[in-house]
């Protein structure tokens, strides 16, 4: 019976994010790093069918790598902060994130990753989808501005990182913890077991 970790191809992580990197190592996979190229990730999001646009990102991801390798086991992933419907993408600056974070203050939000997995010489694909609710205590604004002035703010959906600093700012979760940190453990074991499963059909 396979282990959903051991592969019998190479595994690819079509992404650059150290918290994917750190998250996957530590799920005890061997991989190798691509960093996707596809520009204009935002213009994936659509809210009108959020879930699915989302799901298509993480699949872009992944297929942007190819053809270099058709053979290998390529996963993707992609995570957004939604509140009240409206996507909170990655602060541009400094005041942008203060925005961010004043918003987010004393209110529930929502996370959202997506993963997939493909396999471009067997025609396997395979997308799932995470949300955790994340609820922020009532932040004063000195403890954003000194939270900011640290700079983990750059490069994070929603100007903040719960792995970091901004674990002072959570009240609670309902969810993955690891999905806010952008990839969520359940659904990637399903992935490569969807895969495993495809396998043995074969």
């Amino acid at each position: 019976m396979h282990q959903w970790n051991r592969l019998d191809r190479p595994l690819i992580l079509a992404s650059g994010s150290p918290r994917r990197k750190e998250i996957l190592g530590n799920m005890e996979f061997d991989f190798t790093i691509v960093k996707p190229s596809l520009p204009n990730e935002d213009e994936y999001i659509d809210p009108e069918r959020l879930k699915e646009s989302l799901q298509e990102l993480a699949l872009a991801k992944a297929r942007s790598i190819l053809p270099a390798h058709a053979s290998s086991l390529i996963f993707g992933s992609d995570t957004i902060v939604v509140l009240d419907n409206e996507v909170i993408v990655k602060p541009v600056d400094y005041q942008d994130a203060q925005k961010m974070l004043r918003r987010l203050s004393g209110r529930m939000h929502k996370v959202y990753s997506s993963v997939a997995l493909i396999c471009e010489n067997i025609q396997f694909t395979k997308t799932a989808l995470a949300c955790t609710e994340v609820f922020f205590r009532k932040v004063p604004d000195d403890e954003i501005d000194a939270y900011l002035d640290k700079n983990e703010y750059a490069d994070k959906a929603g100007a903040y990182a719960i792995q970091g600093k901004a674990m002072t700012f959570v009240d609670r979760i309902q969810g993955c913890f690891y999905n806010v940190m952008g990839l969520p453990i359940s659904e990637t074991i399903a992935l490569f077991n969807a895969y495993f499963a495809f396998m043995k059909g074969q």
